[in-house]
């Protein structure tokens, strides 16, 4: 590439980052787009807009036809909606608990010093060629536990980058290619599988009834996709990410002895392993054994990846690293009592104060945005587009790929799209020789690259108050400027891998080809 066609692309970037920038605060453009939300919903409501379809409904898993319309928050119901839902639009924001919760561990563990000595360990023996792979990779991998790689990882990765003497947004960045882009892909098969796999199954049942797709069905694929990801997500960070961002000049450090870790923190870290390894053997007690309490009811895996262990995730992770927090706290002689260990949580909560009011505009917006129907509306007239155009095969299913890419940015949830748009292409694809497997698969591509770029992506919000601890000066503009060239390389390098799967006609899973018997 040219060094003037890169001046060019990051000239783009550096347009969107001023641009976005240049908005209000964060929390100031999500009352501005509830705003805009409640009045559009008025407008499209009274020019009579619906949308009728076959969709899946996801309480009773049965394929039914939907009728629906906008809903206006400037009617009757509407106001009052307004007025009522507020508290619990923040309250049940579902992000906004999942990071308190987790926070209370996590912020433990920080307080006491144990992340910092490990990050010094990590230093000290990882190659710096190899960490950006390793931030990018532990991302990919961090989605068999839900979504603890966003409060975890993401501000892992900015730590490890400072530490490093690189550019923390560039770590962040790169951990959150990882978790948020590639939040399909794994080398194991987690919750994600087994619920999109239920509802492809439903949507297949219409043009077999005898269809069963199972939750490994993506699983080769999505092993060579975790690969794909990790290069692509290492690429851009270290090609067009970082040389971007230039060098760090915030005020942000990394508080480090020389990168040395001292006799009483080496303590620490044996105090913390072992409790570590307690606290895992104690878990394994509750999830392996056939009548384990937290183990589900199903036989085999099934028994773990459906149970109140995955349900309990976020608890259980603040758990682990708030006894191991405890543990190094003791070891290293910086908790003395009880009092030490809440001051500390105290510490991590009061951190949070902006991302709370942060939260509280975003989620106004997220709930007016679903009670409106607009991103049911916008999702259905996507798939009826895609219909009426008349494309067969791989074009087919490359434009399919773009508009869920598309319609991810206003519709986050993975399941509840998939509930209007299975229905129609599972079917669809299988007229013409594909396995509901394969346009599941293509599906999923779409739905996790703009993951990104989207305000609408629950944590979202929660990444720019991250970003702004290192640069007080960024904002929606500078997260979305940074995230855009992993969005657009990691939707051209997996959809590229998803043609050369289909021109070798390789397995997605075992026993699950590509094309149907007879095609």
């Amino acid at each position: 590439m040219s060094e003037k066609v890169k001046k060019k692309k990051l000239t783009l970037l550096d347009r969107v980052e001023k641009i976005g920038n240049a908005l209000p605060h964060p929390a100031t453009i999500f009352l501005i787009l509830s705003a805009v939300i409640v009045v559009l919903s008025a407008i499209l409501s009274a020019a009579g807009v619906s949308v009728t379809y076959e969709g899946i409904n996801r309480t009773t898993n049965t394929v039914e036809e939907m009728t629906v319309t906008v809903q206006s928050l400037l009617s009757r119901e509407g106001v009052q909606y307004l007025f009522k839902s507020a508290v619990t639009n923040f309250t049940g924001f579902a992000p906004l608990g999942t990071v308190l919760v987790a926070l209370l561990g996590v912020g433990l563990a920080e307080g006491t010093g144990l992340i910092g000595s490990l990050l010094k360990k990590l230093v000290m023996s990882t190659p710096k060629r190899l960490i950006t792979v390793v931030v990018v990779l532990a991302g990919v991998l961090s989605s068999i536990a839900s979504d603890a790689g966003y409060v975890v990882l993401i501000p892992l990765g900015a730590i490890i980058f400072l530490s490093m003497g690189r550019h923390p947004l560039a770590g962040l960045a790169a951990a959150f290619a990882g978790v948020s882009g590639g939040f399909s892909a794994n080398v194991m098969v987690g919750p994600t599988d087994s619920l999109l796999a239920g509802l492809t199954t439903e949507g297949a049942k219409l043009a077999d009834p005898n269809y069963v797709v199972e939750m490994t069905g993506n699983w080769w694929f999505l092993i060579a996709s975790t690969v794909l990801i990790t290069i692509i997500g290492t690429i851009v960070t270290e090609k067009i990410v970082e040389p971007r961002l230039g060098k760090y000049t915030g005020d942000a450090t990394v508080e480090e002895s020389a990168m040395t870790v001292s006799k009483e923190e080496q303590r620490g870290l044996r105090f913390a392993g072992i409790a570590t390894l307690l606290s895992v053997a104690g878990l394994a007690a509750l999830v392996v054994p056939a009548n384990g309490f937290l183990r589900g009811t199903d036989a085999g895996i099934q028994g773990i990846l459906k149970s109140p262990f995955m349900d309990s995730m976020v608890l259980i992770i603040a758990l682990v690293f708030a006894i191991a927090g405890i543990a190094y706290g003791v070891g290293a002689k910086v908790v003395k009592n009880d009092k030490d260990v809440m001051n500390l949580m105290g510490k991590s909560m009061a951190s949070m104060g902006s991302y709370i009011v942060l939260v509280f505009f975003a989620s106004q917006f997220v709930a007016y945005f679903n009670y409106s129907n607009l991103g049911t509306i916008i999702a259905n007239k996507g798939a009826e587009m895609l219909k009426v155009i008349g494309l067969q095969g791989i074009p087919l299913v490359i434009l399919f790929i773009l508009v869920v890419a598309f319609i991810n940015i206003f519709m986050g949830s993975a399941s509840a799209k998939w509930a209007i748009l299975a229905p129609v292409f599972v079917p669809m694809l299988m007229e013409v020789g594909f396995t509901p497997e394969f346009t599941q698969m293509a599906y999923r591509i779409g739905d996790s690259t703009t993951n990104l770029i989207s305000p609408l992506m629950s944590y979202f919000a929660l990444i720019v108050t991250f970003a702004a601890r290192y640069d007080k000066k960024s904002g929606i503009g500078t997260l979305i400027s940074t995230m855009v060239p992993y969005s657009v390389f990691l939707l051209i390098g997996w959809t590229l891998l998803l043609i050369v799967w289909f021109v070798c006609n390789l397995p997605l899973g075992p026993g699950v080809s590509i094309f149907l018997p007879g095609f």
